[in-house]
Order: C-alpha cells, then sequence, then structure tokens
C-alpha cells in the first residue's frame, strides 16, 4: 500500500485528494466525480510533470503530485488543452486510439493478407454462392404472415412490454420515445425466447423419457420433408428398445411449435419473431458452424447482436474473444440483401483474412451484389437501403480498427454439452462474464417510501391491541390484493377488496402504501367493497409492486414470529424507517447481461432496487472486492444501521467478512463505520441487521470494501441480494 496526496487541477480550481494507490484508477476517478461532478467516463487526468495520461496501466505510486483534469465534451477551453496535449500521449495512454506508426503497420498487414488470400483463394467455382443461396430463400419465410400470426400468437406480449418499460424506468426513464420502448423489448422477447426454446443435445426418449444415444442418420418422412427437415437423427434408448427420431427442421413455423434443436434450429425460429414484431432483421450465417441474429435498432442507429443460444445481445466479440473461434465468413442474410458482416466481429482481421480461401475477395463481393440486387430488383426502399449499407461500412471500418475493450470479460460457449463445447474448441478460457462498471442512479425512492408506509398500519395494530394472528390476517388481505394487481394487465390494473374482511379503521393507513404505488382506491356504489386502480404511470405502479410484495412477505413472517406486538416493537429492524435512496453507484465490477438475465438484474444498482429476484454478482470478487454508495446532492448522513440480504443461490458466494467506511470528503479520506467478520447466512434471501456501535460520523460516500466470501476455494465470485442503509431522523 502506498499513501499518496494528490493536487487535482481543474478549471481555475485545485482540490486535494489523499489516496492509496492499491484502490486503482477507477476509485480515484469517482474520487474526483465527487468533487468535480465530472463523470468518470469524461475525465482525462494527465499528470502535470510529464503530460502522460493516466490509464489503468499506469503506475499511481510513482506519478506526479499535481494532476490535471480534462473534461472530455467540456468546455472549449478543456477541449483546446486536450487538443493540444493528445499528440504528446498517444504513446503512453493505453486508452486512446492507437498511434500513426501503429495504424500504419496494421493496415500493411492486412494488404500483405489481402495479397496473400488472393494468392491462397480458388478462383470462384460457385461454391461460396452454392453455400448462401439457400439461406436466401429460407428468410423470406419470415415474411409470411400465416408463420407471423403463429409465432405472434405464442407470445405473452403484454409480459414483455411490462418488463421492458420496467427496465427502462431503473434507468430513471419513465417517459421513453418509442424506439426506446422497441429496443427494450427486442431485448425481453430475447431473454423469453431464451426461457422457452429447448436445447437439444440427445433427445429424451420418446416412449419412457430416459437418456438416449446416438445411431447416425435416418430417411426423412413425408410428413418431416414437409416442413424442411431433410435431415434425420436416430436415438436409441438406453432403458428400453424404442428408436426417436430427431428431425432437423428448417421450417421456422414448425420450430414455433415443436421449441427446440440446436443454434440452426434458435436462430432460425428466433429471426422469425423478431421480423413478426416489426424488427428489421437479419439471419446470421457463420461458416465456422453457428448462426445468429441481427437486428436494427433506430434508436443506437445501428446493428446489434443477438444470440438466442447463448441470451447475449451486443457483444459481437464473444465469438472470437469469448468462445475462442477461428472466424472466416460472417455473411448477414436477410429479405433485403446479402452483406459480408466479419468485420464486426474481429479484430484480427489479416489473420481472418489468411482463412478465407473459398473464393478471391472481388468475387465474394460481386456474388454479394449480384444476391442483393435480386433482393432489391423491386424495393420502393433503394436509396434508404443503401444510404443503410454506406454508413454499415462505415461503420465496420471504424470498429475494426478501435481498440478492443478490456474491460470486457467473455465467456466460453454457455450452450450445449460441455463435451460438445470442448471437442469444438467453443469452450473459452473460463465461464466468467464481467466488465468495469460505470456510475449509476440508483432509482429506488419507491422502496423507501414503501417502507416507510408500514409504520402507521403497525401503529394502528399497537393501538387497536390487535392480537398478532389477527393482525397477519390483515396483511394477508392487504398481500392478496396486490397480488391480484401485479396479475392484471399492467395497462389497466384493477383489484377489489371485501370490506367485511379488512377492517375499515385501516382503510387510511393502507392509502399510504397505496400512494407510492401509484394506485388510489375508491368504495364501490353498495359500500361493502373497495376497488384498487391506477392513480397514475403505469411502469411505476409495475416497477414498485414487486418490492411492496417482498416487503409484505418479510413482514408477515416476521410478525408470525412474535408472541405479542407493542411500541417497543415499532424500531428497528422489525421496522425499517429512514432508508437512504436515489444515490449513485460504482462498484468493482458487475455481471454482463446474459442468458435470461434482464439488464437491470445483473448490475451494481441491483443491489439497491428491493427486489428479492435481482441480484448484484461480482465475478471476480471472492477474495476482494467493493461497492460505493454516494449520497443524492452529496448530503451528508449519519448512519444508524444498514442491512444485507443473501441472494437466489450458490451460498459459497455470500459475503463473509467485510469492512463499511464512510468519507465526507470525497474518499480522500475514510472512516471506518462497521466491521464484521465470519458471517454466514443460513438461508436463501435471508435478511441480516447490523446497528451501528459508534454513530455520529457523518459521510456522503459510504464504501463496502468485502474481504471475502463464504467459499474461497470454490468460487471465484462475490454476490448479494440486496444492501439497504438507514439514516437517523432529524
Amino acid at each position: 500500500m502506498v499513501a499518496r496526496k494528490f493536487v487535482i487541477l481543474h478549471d481555475d480550481s485545485s482540490f486535494e485528494i489523499d489516496y492509496n494507490t492499491e484502490d486503482g484508477l477507477e476509485v480515484l476517478q469517482y474520487q474526483i466525480f465527487s468533487l468535480t461532478f465530472v463523470p468518470p467516463d469524461e475525465q482525462k487526468i494527465v499528470a502535470e510533470s510529464d503530460d502522460r495520461v493516466l490509464s489503468d496501466e499506469t503506475d499511481l505510486a510513482s506519478i506526479s503530485d499535481k494532476l490535471r483534469l480534462l473534461s472530455i465534451g467540456g468546455s472549449s477551453e478543456e477541449k483546446k488543452k486536450s487538443e493540444e496535449t493528445s499528440g504528446e500521449n498517444e504513446q503512453s495512454n493505453a486508452e486512446m486510439v492507437r498511434s500513426d506508426e501503429e495504424f500504419a503497420r496494421m493496415l500493411q498487414a492486412e494488404e500483405e493478407a489481402m495479397m496473400l488470400q488472393q494468392f491462397v483463394a480458388q478462383q470462384d467455382n460457385g461454391e461460396f454462392e452454392r453455400r448462401i443461396r439457400p439461406y436466401v430463400t429460407q428468410v423470406l419465410m419470415y415474411e409470411d404472415p400465416v408463420r407471423q400470426e403463429a409465432a405472434r400468437k405464442t407470445v405473452p406480449k403484454d409480459e414483455l412490454e411490462e418488463k421492458a418499460l420496467v427496465s427502462l424506468a431503473k434507468e430513471g426513464n419513465f417517459e421513453p420515445s418509442k424506439e426506446e420502448i422497441n429496443y427494450a423489448f427486442l431485448l425481453q422477447l430475447l431473454f423469453w425466447f431464451k426461457r422457452s426454446f429447448s436445447w437439444v443435445n440427445e433427445p429424451p426418449c420418446d416412449y419412457c423419457g430416459n437418456k438416449t444415444i446416438g445411431q447416425g442418420m435416418g430417411t426423412p418422412l413425408t410428413s418431416e420433408l414437409a416442413y424442411g427437415a431433410n435431415r434425420v437423427e436416430l436415438y436409441r434408448c438406453t432403458s428400453c428398445p424404442t428408436i426417436t427420431r430427431f428431425p432437423r427442421y428448417n421450417d421456422p413455423l414448425k420450430l414455433v411449435e415443436t421449441k427446440r434443436g440446436r443454434c440452426g434450429e434458435w436462430a432460425n425460429c428466433f429471426t422469425l419473431y423478431c421480423r413478426t414484431f416489426g424488427y428489421d432483421s437479419r439471419l446470421i450465417l457463420d461458416f465456422t458452424d453457428h448462426v445468429w441474429t441481427e437486428c436494427f435498432s433506430h434508436s443506437l442507429g445501428r446493428w446489434i447482436h443477438l444470440d438466442p443460444c447463448e441470451g447475449v445481445y451486443d457483444k459481437p466479440m464473444l465469438y472470437e474473444k469469448g468462445w475462442g473461434k477461428k472466424l472466416n465468413y460472417v455473411i448477414a442474410i436477410s429479405k433485403d440483401g446479402v452483406c459480408d458482416v466479419t468485420k464486426r466481429y474481429t479484430k484480427k482481421w489479416n489473420e481472418v483474412l489468411s482463412r478465407r480461401t473459398l473464393t478471391t475477395e472481388p468475387s465474394l463481393q460481386a456474388v454479394l451484389r449480384t444476391l442483393t440486387r435480386e433482393r432489391r430488383a423491386t424495393s420502393r426502399l433503394l436509396s434508404a437501403l443503401e444510404l443503410r449499407d454506406r454508413n454499415e461500412e462505415e461503420e465496420l471500418e471504424r470498429n475494426l480498427h478501435s481498440p478492443d475493450d478490456a474491460s470486457v470479460s467473455l465467456p466460453g460457449r454457455q450452450s450445449g454439452d460441455k463435451e460438445w463445447r470442448i471437442q469444438r474448441s467453443e469452450f473459452g478460457s473460463d465461464g466468467i462474464s464481467s466488465s468495469s462498471c460505470s456510475v449509476r442512479t440508483c432509482v429506488d425512492e419507491h422502496v423507501t417510501n414503501i417502507y416507510d408506509s408500514f409504520f402507521p398500519i403497525l401503529a394502528l395494530f399497537v393501538e387497536d391491541g390487535l392480537p398478532v394472528a389477527r393482525a397477519v390476517e390483515v396483511l394477508n388481505v392487504i398481500k392478496q390484493v396486490l397480488v391480484e394487481l401485479k396479475n392484471a394487465s399492467f395497462k389497466t390494473r384493477k383489484a377489489r377488496l371485501t370490506l367485511d374482511s379488512f377492517p375499515e379503521q385501516f382503510l387510511l393507513a393502507m392509502e399510504g402504501l397505496l400512494l407510492p404505488l401509484s394506485l388510489k382506491s375508491e368504495k364501490d356504489t353498495d359500500g361493502k367493497s373497495l376497488t384498487v386502480y391506477l392513480a397514475g404511470n403505469p411502469t411505476k405502479t409495475a416497477i414498485a409492486l414487486p418490492v411492496a410484495l417482498d416487503a409484505l412477505r418479510e413482514l408477515v413472517t416476521d410478525l408470525s414470529k412474535r408472541q405479542n406486538l407493542s411500541k417497543d416493537s415499532l424500531s428497528f429492524p422489525f421496522l425499517r424507517q429512514n432508508r437512504v435512496c436515489s444515490g449513485s453507484v460504482l462498484a468493482s465490477g458487475e455481471e454482463l447481461p446474459s442468458g435470461v438475465r434482464m439488464h437491470s438484474l445483473s448490475q451494481a444498482t441491483a443491489a439497491f432496487d428491493g427486489i428479492q429476484e435481482s441480484k448484484w454478482e461480482e465475478p471476480n470478487g471472492a477474495k476482494g472486492c467493493w461497492i460505493m454508495y454516494k449520497t443524492l446532492y452529496n448530503q451528508v448522513q449519519e448512519l444508524i444501521a444498514y442491512e444485507i440480504m443473501s441472494a437466489n443461490d450458490a451460498p459459497e458466494r455470500d459475503p463473509k467478512d467485510w469492512v463499511l467506511e464512510g468519507s465526507n470528503d470525497g474518499g480522500s479520506t475514510w472512516h471506518v463505520i462497521d466491521k464484521q467478520t465470519s458471517q454466514v447466512f443460513e438461508e436463501r434471501f435471508q435478511r441480516k441487521s447490523y446497528k451501528i456501535t459508534s454513530p455520529g460520523f457523518q459521510a456522503n460516500l459510504f464504501r463496502f470494501r468485502f474481504l471475502c466470501v463464504r467459499d474461497v476455494n470454490s468460487t471465484s465470485r462475490l454476490q448479494l441480494g440486496s444492501i439497504d442503509l438507514y439514516k437517523r431522523h432529524h
């Protein structure tokens, strides 16, 4: 550990920071953010002594004490300073674009690879076109109204739309544009498809359901050929004499029914679903034996990579960097034409060129142009399509020569049997998928308001001397109403409460709970029941209902363990009041969203969203990691307690030892608020409460340093379900 004192020069101001160099550049950037309000991703930090730009590779123990902060996209004066120093800093800044010399070397290597490719590649013998043309016919099936209607009927559209709006709301966007909603819905469609479709290694026995063993290929039946199954695999049961057939259907209409297959079936069927909901979509054919989908995002203005087998989106380097694939040709095929998109999926173009030996590059481009002209012969959007083509060509060139993001670690292949993945050399180096974390705002004011709303209800229980059993009954009635609301259509939620099962004196207190849920109630004309319905933006209700239901379940469980209720009961941890909310979060790392995991369920902010199903997972955190919380508007708060909840699975990943620290000078110095060792969470979703034994320290920046997990020998990961901070009420 090396303790340093830096002076940060920014505009006309200077700031002193005490810093532990072991914490790395990210923590330093967050400290600077807390003082200057320049976000970490807009910071360019330059050493005054030699104009070196700081990067993750910089030795922070050896640089000068004076650092100059330039805000990327800031004032014109800062831009001018940045431009003046950029030439001097290129060689030392690992995050900047490669130097001119390196770029020239790369172009020379590409030119040499192209010359070699022209020498090695075969003259055009039609092989390349023969491999592509069947897919040109296949993608036209996605335009068939009958197939689209069959696909549409299987999708829970309202449910996915609700999840899309909630995912945007968790980023603070409660009034998204149509383009933003469309993109969010596309991701939910991907996650739903991943849950709904089944991967087939060997199909189970048709008769007894037991394991089968491959017996080679069979002759397709007429009924199988009707749906494009030209190949049929045969499997013998290990427990009975039954032979099970596995037709490899090519018609997505049949796949909508069977919902099973390998990557070909998955991508084929998913691309139909994308077209069904109006997305510009194309099937992506990787000549090294994989298939996936791309859709055009109008909100991002570019094509998006979507792999339904993996449940991964917008991670085009997954195959080369994660799986370790040696790519050659990656071809996009749609109703509007055929395009070579290999450059989107590689950073090693000169190596890829050496493997492109089916035909020469000019011949390949000629084939693609011919196929595209065929598809666009009657198009009324020719100019728009050609403009999109030109924009994509420029984007592919930019991406090819841009530096790889070293902060992102991509996993090997997850779909398919492990032995099969190893045999195909797609297992990757490990299963870890992680990235460095950006500063994010917690959208959780509703969580605090929901927790606070239980006080009036419980206070009435005490005031009326309600027995514990009767109090539990009343809470369960409220819970049943909320469950009914959650299960209703999110745009028209409505539920009825019968007053003979609910004491009328609690109605006013219940209104206090409905308010943070964006709900209100009204007595029916008969006076015997109450209708609860939406009071505002349905997305606010959608994001808050799961929080209220989780909180109610916990409250009922805790209340059921008590003999009686008294005024002394109305305190922490039975009541969780004055929860800190709406701050911003930064963590040492987080899980990349993939598989069935929604985007917001894997971020560091998931630790503060009040929902049990989400969690913060740090893929490399088993032997040490951290998460920091900065209060809203930098308001200083005195913590009196906090809670940590275990996640849904994998108890070996539970935090075991940690230190909670606070800072009121932007992270220059840290004060230990609490320290815990040898903590064990016996159950999943178990909440542990900790009172601060020596309160009084006021801070606006809090940091948990997790030192180790429950079993560091069996996992590299740390995970937790939630963190809640509680302040002294003034």
